[in-house]
Formats: C-alpha cells, structure tokens, sequence
C-alpha cells in the first residue's frame, strides 16, 4: 500500500489521537498566528504615532528666513513645520487692550502710538506649543495653517474680542510699525490664553490680549524692515532621523551660531512601549515554534515506541525505512491545514480583542504633556492577512517535518526480526 494512503488510514483509524493532534496543532497555530497578527498591529501603530507625535526639532539662527525654513521643511524627514515671525504692529479703527494699573511715566506712549499688537507670523499655528499641549484653546474658528499662505487672516485672544465686539468672519485693520501700511486682517479664528493680565503695568503689546497670529506673508509686510524668523520647529518621525536632519540644516545655514535642539520626550513615552510590544511578539513566534517542535517531537517519539510491532510488520514485508519515515510524517502533517484554518478563524474573530489589550493601553497611556491639537494614535488594527496565514502554515509544516524526520532517524535502526521477537 502506498505511504500516504497507509498514513490516511491511520488516521483515521486512531481518531482520538488524531484528534489530540489536532488540538495541540490548533493550539500552536492560534498562538503563531497570534504573535503575528500582534507584530503587524504593532508596526502599523508605531508608524501613526510616528505621523501625529513625531519628534520636535526646534532650529534657531541668526539670518534664517522663513524662504530658508521652507527649505529645511521640504526634507523628506520632515513631516510638518512651522517658521515663527514677532513683530510689532497698530491697531487701526478698533481698540486694543491696555493695562489696568497707572502708568509709571510717559515714556511708553511713542510706543503705544505704533506698537499696541503682538504679531506673530507663523506658517502652522498648531505646532505652537500653548495651542499643541492644550493651554491655550481656540474658542471659536480654527487656527493658522499652511493653507493660509499668501491671505490676510488672523487668530485673535478673546479678551481683545469681547472689547471690540469681534466675532470670526470680521475684519481688522492692522497698520505697520512703521505706520506706512495697513493691512485688512480677517479673523478665522479666536483663542483663549489662561495667563492673566498682570498686576503692574506693562506695555500694551506685552498684554496677553493683545496678541495676534497671522501667516509668515502677512506678518512680513507689516514688519517695519527685515523680520528674521525668531524659531523654526519641525515634526520628524523619530529620533533616529534628527542626525540626518541635523546635516541638512548645517548644509543650509552653516555650523556657526546654529541651535538645533531635539524634543523627543512624547516619542519615548508613546512609542516605545509599542515597539516594545513588537518585540515582545517576535520572540513569542520564536519560542512557540521551538517549544511546538520540542513538544510534537516528544509525542511522534512515543508513537513510534507504541507502534514498534506495527512497524516490524511492515519491515519484515519489505517496506523501506524511509517511506515508514514519510508515513508519520504525512499523519502530521495531515492535521496542519485544518489547524490552521481553524487558527484563521479565530484570529479573525478574536484578535482585535487581543490587540486591543496588548496595544490598546499603550495607545491610551497619558505623556507626561498630552498635545490636546494633535490627532490622536489610531486604534490597533487587526486582521488576518493572507500572507500571515501563509508563514503560520509554512511554520507548522516545518514543525511537523522537524518534530517526525528526528524521532524518526531511530526507525532506521530497526530491525524486523528483533522488533517481532520482542512482541512475542
């Protein structure tokens, strides 16, 4: 009889066995799989806080310009940036705030003439760290953003709303320092800083009030001369690329003077432990396969010692050693498809469950500063791909191989005529 149909019969014919088989096959198949499944979850989450916490990179120089900022921000590590502008500009036909106690003197008022506003031009309002850690909070609209360049629009603090009666949809008029300009500002957005107006008095453009956020473009023209750009921060994927960062802004503004300072806390804190996660899956696949072999092994060793007579038969009627081999080998092996269908099944219907409490918690654990403006870490994601089905089958087929060709090197060293004289 052929060796796989002797092995089918077999099978069949030691149900409770195959059955046993089929569990512990199930089993190692359901845990691979599931090693799997949590390795590819691990990846693609790590990629998404890649995206949306990133490492911060803050470059700050003498003679960097937002057109030299722009150029910096179109490296390839770079996701997102934002180029800060401060200066000073007048209010024209609304009123800005002012402080409450007596001023000290008339030295101010030249300065209170032409410079009542805070003006600080930037490309992304969003990466600004008040608005991106949550302190300061837009109240009604949206911010600046890179959309922005080349219009008129502004962000403007509550309390100078509330004074002048201002809602989004309205226009400023906002006039240059120098007083040569006036530029119609309209407001998309208002927020609301906590910090308080302070008890001494102040000029006016150091109330918190009295600040405004506009497009780098904007800012520039109501700049009285050169407005350099104050800081320059930049959103890359992780710390690993701040290097190659580095060199690009070397290249670009020379080593002298430049201050480049990496913020890679956040990262630390979120990313991390999922790849921690990822790595902690990897060796999970490793020792299931090896403790899978160890273990089936153990069990085709004590099915060959049961089976000593049965084999003795078959030798004595000239059957090769090697096809006795096979034979075990294809009643292994037998049980691998329908195990790992079944370790399909259950992935598909368990593992975002799994995934979720493996990642879900480290998705959710608070930094110790939560950027309330950035999106939020997706989710883990799971599911079954085909192409981790096809590596848990390729798995329990070299299990199956390894754990039945090594117990069954001993069949070679059978002999018919004692196997039998034994059984007598």
């Amino acid at each position: 009889m052929n060796f796989v149909k002797r092995a089918g019969t077999s099978l069949g014919a030691r149900k409770s066995k195959t059955a046993a088989l089929l569990a512990i096959f199930l089993v190692i198949c359901t845990l691979l799989l599931g090693g799997f499944l949590l390795q590819a979850a691990a990846a693609r989450q790590e990629a998404d806080a890649q995206r949306t916490i990133g490492v911060d990179v803050t470059v700050r120089k003498d003679g960097l310009t937002p057109a030299l900022a722009d150029r910096i921000g179109a490296s390839g590590t770079v996701h997102r940036y934002n180029a800060q502008i401060r200066v000073r500009a007048g209010a024209q036909e609304f009123t800005p705030l002012t402080s409450k106690a007596p001023e000290p003197g008339t030295g101010a008022a030249g300065e209170k003439a032409t410079g009542e506003l805070a003006v600080n031009g930037v490309r992304d309002s969003g990466m600004l760290l008040p608005f991106s850690y949550g302190s300061t909070k837009l109240t009604a609209g949206r911010g600046i953003t890179p959309e922005d360049a080349g219009r008129d629009v502004g962000v403007i603090e509550q309390r100078l709303a509330d004074r002048n009666r201002l809602k989004v949809g309205d226009t400023l008029r906002v006039r240059s320092a120098d007083g040569k300009q006036t530029t119609p500002v309209t407001v998309v957005g208002i927020y609301q800083d906590p910090a308080q107006d302070p008890t001494v008095w102040v000029a006016p453009h150091e109330l918190p009030g009295n600040a405004l956020y506009v497009p780098v473009g904007t800012a520039q023209r109501l700049a009285a001369g050169t407005a350099p750009v104050s800081e320059a921060v930049f959103k890359i994927g992780s710390p690993d690329q701040a290097q190659q960062l580095h060199a690009d802004t070397e290249r670009l503004l020379g080593r002298s003077g430049l201050d480049f300072r990496v913020n890679d806390k956040a990262y630390k804190d979120q990313v991390l432990p999922i790849r921690r996660v990822g790595a902690f899956a990897g060796l999970l696949v490793w020792v299931i396969a090896l403790a899978g072999a160890l273990i089936l092994g153990l069990i085709v060793m004590l099915q060959i010692r049961e089976r000593r007579s049965e084999l003795g038969v078959l030798l004595s009627m000239g059957e090769k050693k090697w096809k006795l081999i096979g034979q075990h080998a294809v009643e292994v092996a037998a049980v691998v498809l329908p195990a790992v269908a079944l370790a399909a099944l259950a992935g598909a219907l368990g593992g975002q469950s799994a995934g979720d409490a493996f990642l879900g918690g480290q998705a959710d654990k608070p930094v110790s500063a939560p950027r309330a403006q950035d999106p939020e870490i997706a989710p883990p994601t799971v599911r079954v791909e085909a192409a981790d089905v096809g590596k848990v089958a390729g798995i329990a087929l070299g299990i199956s191989l390894v754990s039945t060709v090594i117990p069954g090197i001993g069949i070679l060293r059978l002999h018919p005529r004692s196997i039998l004289s034994d059984t007598e």
